[in-house]
C-alpha cells in the first residue's frame, strides 16, 4: 500500500510584490473659476510579500508544485487630492527552521564558481521571525505635488514604481534538540513513541518511517524536541535510500542518539559496529562537523536478547572504541528513564555552551 508523503521540506516559489499606483493630473473645477489649481492625488503603495515563521506550521506542503504568490497593486490617485489606497500585504507562514534562498543568485553562483553553496537570504529560526522578501513599489506623485510659486498649473504626474519579482527556494531544517539516527528498523520510531506524544508508523520492515517525525519530551520543568531521522543507509550522502532527502534535518540537533539493532545482530548476524561506522561515515561526508555532536550510543530491542555473553562481547568491543553505550527496550520500557536523564543533561550542557558561544561572538 502506498502512503502519501505529506512532509515537504523544499519548494520553489515565485513571488511578486504589488506595483505602486499612478499619480494623476487633475485640476479643480469650480463654478465661475475657469482654471482651478492642481489637485491630482498620489498613487497608493504596492503591497509587500513577507515570510513569517509560524510554530503551528510543520511542512512546506502548501507550496508544493508551481506556485506564484502576488501582493495587490496600489490604486491610482484621484482628483480632489485623493490618494490611492495601498495594496494589501501578503504574509506567507512557513515552519520555524525555514531557510530562504534567492534562486537567481544560486544559478549565477553555480555558473561562476561551479558550486551550489550559496548564502541564505534569511534563516527563520525563531517563532514570529519575519522577513520582507519583496517590497511593494512606491506610488507615483500627483500633479498637486509639483505646484510651486512659479509653476501654478503643472500638467504632469509620475507613474507608480513596479513591484519586485523574485524566485526563491524555501528549505526546511527541523528545529530539534535531539536526533535519532541509525539503520532502518533500528527502533527509532518505537523509541519516539515511548518518550513523547508523537505517533510515527511502526512496523518490522525497513523504511517504515518515510518522513521525519518530531516529538516533544517533557520532564519536570524541562522540555526538549526529538526528531526521528529516517532512511539513513550506506550511500545516503550520495543519494541512496531516503537518507539524502533527510540528512539536512540532523544539522541543527545538539545531541545524537545512535541506535544499534540487537535483533539484527541476533537474527541476521549483523556486525553492529560496522553499522555504527557506516552511519558515522555518511554523517561525515554530508557535514564533517556532525561528528562533533554529543552522541549517546544505544543498543535497542534489549528484551529480545537472551544470550548475555553475546551482548557483553559487543559492549566490550564498543567500550574498547572509547564509546559509552546503554541498553534499552522501548517495547518493554526498559532503561528509558536512565537514557532520558542522560539526554536531558546532554542537551542542557549543549544549550549552555551554545549560549556562551553566542555571547562571546557579540
Amino acid at each position: 500500500m502506498k502512503h502519501a508523503n505529506l512532509f515537504v521540506d523544499e519548494v520553489r516559489v515565485d513571488v511578486r510584490s504589488g506595483a505602486g499606483g499612478n499619480g494623476i493630473v487633475s485640476f479643480r473645477r469650480e463654478k465661475f473659476v475657469s482654471n482651478g489649481g492642481p489637485n491630482g492625488g498620489d498613487g497608493g503603495r504596492g503591497g509587500d510579500v513577507s515570510l513569517v515563521a509560524d510554530p503551528n506550521v510543520g511542512t512546506l506542503l502548501d507550496f508544493k508544485g508551481a506556485k506564484k504568490i502576488k501582493a495587490a497593486d496600489g490604486e491610482n490617485g484621484g482628483g480632489s487630492d485623493k490618494k490611492g489606497a495601498s495594496g494589501d500585504h501578503v504574509e506567507i507562514y512557513v515552519p520555524v527552521g525555514t531557510l530562504v534562498f534567492d534562486l537567481d543568485s544560486e544559478e549565477e553562483s553555480a555558473v561562476e564558481t561551479d558550486s551550489d553553496e550559496t548564502v541564505a537570504l534569511a534563516d527563520l529560526t525563531e517563532p514570529g521571525q519575519r522577513i520582507v522578501i519583496a517590497r511593494g513599489g512606491m506610488g507615483g506623485l500627483g500633479n498637486a505635488r509639483f505646484k510651486t510659486s512659479t509653476r501654478q498649473a503643472p500638467d504632469f504626474a509620475t507613474p507608480g514604481k513596479p513591484g519586485e519579482s523574485r524566485r526563491i527556494r524555501l528549505s526546511l531544517k527541523l528545529m530539534a534538540d535531539v536526533g535519532l539516527v541509525g539503520f532502518p528498523n533500528a527502533g527509532k520510531s518505537t523509541l519516539l513513541r515511548r518518550i513523547s506524544a508523537a505517533r510515527p508508523r511502526v512496523a518490522n520492515y525497513p523504511f517504515t518511517t518515510l518522513v521525519p517525525q518530531l516529538g516533544v519530551v517533557e520532564r519536570d520543568d524541562r522540555r526538549i524536541v526529538v526528531a526521528d531521522i529516517p532512511g539513513l543507509i550506506e550511500g545516503a550522502s550520495d543519494g541512496a535510500g531516503l537518507g539524502h532527502q533527510f540528512l539536512r534535518h540532523v544539522e541543527r540537533t545538539r545531541v545524537l542518539i545512535h541506535l544499534l539493532d540487537l535483533e539484527a545482530m541476533l537474527l541476521e548476524g549483523r556486525d553492529l559496529l560496522a553499522d555504527y561506522d557506516a552511519i558515522r561515515f555518511e554523517l561525515e561526508r554530508y557535514r564533517p562537523e556532525l561528528l562533533e555532536r554529543r552522541e549517546i550510543v544505544v543498543l535497542s530491542k534489549g528484551d529480545l536478547i537472551h544470550d548475555e555473553a553475546l551482548v557483553a562481547d559487543l559492549e566490550k568491543r564498543v567500550a574498547d572504541r572509547g564509546l559509552e553505550v546503554r541498553r534499552i527496550s522501548s517495547a518493554a520500557t526498559q532503561g528509558l528513564d536512565e537514557l532520558l536523564t542522560e539526554v536531558f543533561d546532554a542537551v542542557e550542557t549543549a544549550r549552555t555552551e551554545d549560549e556562551a558561544e553566542e555571547a562571546k561572538a557579540q
